[in-house]
């Protein structure tokens, strides 16, 4: 059996995968993440997982097959990682009462082939009325850093959410039934 290359350190990531293959192996990818504003987001979070699975794979095995992400938040405008605190706070309100998108883009491949699939999910998240003083003791949690939108909807972030319409593994970081799809669909592996 091929080995499954996740192209990603997320904690979240591994988690979600793990579930489904006992086989997984984990190497990060070191590229520098850049979106371009003229881009829309699907097509930013689909070329950075690309770039990501195409780093990792110069340093894996033939025929490795290499599972990359990257997820982004969008209302109006890229909301990628927070660099502090000040920027997580306006992020946070800036989404507060109001709905936003959470696209994941994916990129599968197997080394030393050509194949390669690259596709995005998109899941709508509604958030509730925060209030600064909920949102001042989320930020004490520490959970925002390394967010893309600076929460985390697995975690403590949950509280902000009033509902989602669309893949919650999406939101977390990895839409496992598209990644199962693609994987069965290309390259003849079924996750369970």
């Amino acid at each position: 059996m091929n080995r499954i290359i996740l192209a990603s350190m997320s904690p979240r990531r591994k988690s979600l995968l793990s579930k489904f293959n006992a086989k997984l192996h984990v190497k990060g990818s070191f590229i520098e993440e850049y979106m371009d504003k003229d881009m829309s987001p699907e097509v930013n979070a689909m070329s950075l997982a690309f770039q990501k699975a195409e780093d990792v794979s110069k340093r894996v095995s033939k025929n490795d097959i290499i599972i990359a992400a990257d997820t982004l938040v969008y209302k109006g405008r890229i909301l990628g990682k927070p660099q502090d605190r000040r920027e997580a706070y306006n992020m946070l309100k800036y989404l507060s009462g109001s709905v936003h998108s959470v696209f994941t883009g994916i990129a599968v491949m197997k080394t030393g082939s050509n194949i390669k699939v690259v596709d995005y999910e998109e899941t709508k998240v509604e958030f509730r009325q925060l209030k600064d003083t909920l949102i001042e003791k989320y930020l004490d949690t520490g959970e925002y850093i390394d967010k893309a939108g600076s929460y985390g909807i697995q975690g403590k972030g949950a509280i902000f959410v009033k509902g989602i319409k669309g893949s919650y593994s999406n939101v977390v970081g990895l839409p496992i039934a598209k990644v199962d799809n693609i994987l069965s669909e290309y390259f003849d592996i079924m996750l369970l």
